[in-house]
């Protein structure tokens, strides 16, 4: 069961944005996130808005999918053009899921194409879809790169069987050479995203999956703490006593692990989470989330944004298809922020970037109402001395483990 959408306000029938979105939107980037809902086998840990064909019944087609799609990307450019947003091509693209490769990838590239034809892509766009090792082939693969798609980024999560097994992941870890190597010969980026923390994984078998991860020679590595969500079925095994919770000491250790390992392969840490071979290969979409561009989140569940203006879409396939046939928005509520809550998500974000956070944009110094925070990450070594003298924070990689112990000093 994926988690219930947040309280806000009602969207209205036709998704009209209030005209403070429009301000300042010509300087802003805009991306569009494709949320695809479908999945094979629904994994014990996620807690995403996804749906396999049993749980989905007769009522949402995967089929007519790719169509209903493009009927809320036509509802989007009517929003932001009644609302005088700047007209802009779209900067970068991200098909997540689910698996959307599980699509025919006739279907990915209809709905990359309709993006195209509504708004335009920036020269040198990055379009990325999400896939599973076993749900693309050499023949899909070069279809999604004629179609203009960049990059794939690969759910790897381990390489290793039992701990595979115990997040319900059903790939044969032995596939991952071949559908990189397709990937390139495609002429495709390459990212591969890992799990760690898995009950059960020992140190030894996530430091087997980072070196399988290295051995693929990516352009890119996520590498993501689990984490037990209420509502899963990983959740209710750990509640019961089948599975032990996750321990903070090993997270912390095996993401002391990744970072040498990945360092010492020639990733460097762009986010906490992130690594990339170059600063050109960080995914950009997921640094326009970080930076507060503008984004079209397309799909049941998608959340969007746009000039301080957050929603998001009623949850369920059919509920979603269902409004777009009817002609009306598939919001579900929304919020508008104020510029306490634009501040508190600048700092939530930008301090897990390794460009770091200025603490007050332009000045070089550390605000008056920072400096004894500032003082205090010092002296626990969270953040880097000189940078937060001249009013920016840069974690250290003690800061990485307790980033939020950062954002809470900074922010209380």
């Amino acid at each position: 069961m994926s988690p219930a959408l947040p309280a806000g306000d009602p969207v209205p029938a036709d998704g009209a944005l209030p005209a403070s979105a429009a301000v300042g939107s010509a300087q802003r980037d805009l991306g569009v996130y494709l949320h695809v809902p479908f999945c094979r086998v629904r994994c014990g840990y996620c807690d995403f808005n996804t749906y396999t064909a049993t749980e989905l019944g007769g009522g949402a087609s995967q089929a007519a999918y790719a169509d209903t799609a493009r009927r809320e990307i036509d509802l989007a450019a009517g929003v932001l053009e009644r609302a005088g947003v700047a007209r802009r091509e779209v900067s970068t693209v991200f098909v997540g899921g689910g698996t959307p490769t599980l699509l025919p990838a006739a279907d990915l590239a209809a709905m990359l194409g309709h993006v195209r034809a509504t708004w335009g892509l920036a020269d040198g766009a990055e379009v990325t879809t999400e896939a599973n090792p076993d749900s693309v082939t050499a023949a899909s693969l070069e279809q999604l790169a004629a179609a203009g798609f960049t990059r794939v980024s690969f759910g790897m999560q381990s390489a290793v069987p039992h701990v595979l097994a115990t997040l319900d992941r059903t790939h044969d870890p032995a596939r991952l050479p071949d559908v990189v190597r397709w990937a390139r010969d495609a002429g495709l980026d390459v990212s591969v995203d890992l799990i760690y923390g898995t009950p059960g994984e020992s140190l030894e078998d996530w430091r087997t999956s980072l070196e399988a991860a290295v051995a693929l020679e990516p352009d890119h590595v996520s590498a993501y703490a689990l984490g037990i969500e209420p509502g899963t079925r990983m959740g209710a095994q750990v509640r019961r006593g089948e599975l032990p919770m996750p321990d903070d000491d090993d997270a912390a250790l095996k993401y002391e692990v990744a970072d040498d390992v990945l360092t010492a392969a020639g990733l460097s840490w762009y986010e906490v989470s992130n690594f990339a071979r170059t600063p050109e290969r960080a995914c950009r979409h997921n640094l326009a989330y970080w930076r507060g561009a503008d984004w079209w989140g397309v799909g049941p569940g998608a959340h969007s944004h746009v000039g301080g203006v957050r929603w998001w879409n009623v949850k369920h396939p059919r509920a979603y298809a269902q409004r777009l046939e009817q002609g009306t928005s598939p919001g579900a509520g929304r919020e508008v922020l104020d510029d306490a809550a634009r501040e508190l998500e600048r700092v939530l974000l930008g301090v897990r970037l390794a460009e770091g956070l200025e603490l007050e944009p332009g000045t070089g110094r550390v605000p008056e109402r920072h400096r004894e925070a500032v003082a205090g990450l010092i002296a626990e070594g969270l953040i880097d001395m000189p940078a937060a003298r001249a009013g920016r924070i840069l974690l250290t990689r003690r800061g990485r483990l307790l980033a939020d112990t950062v954002v809470r000093a900074l922010t209380d």
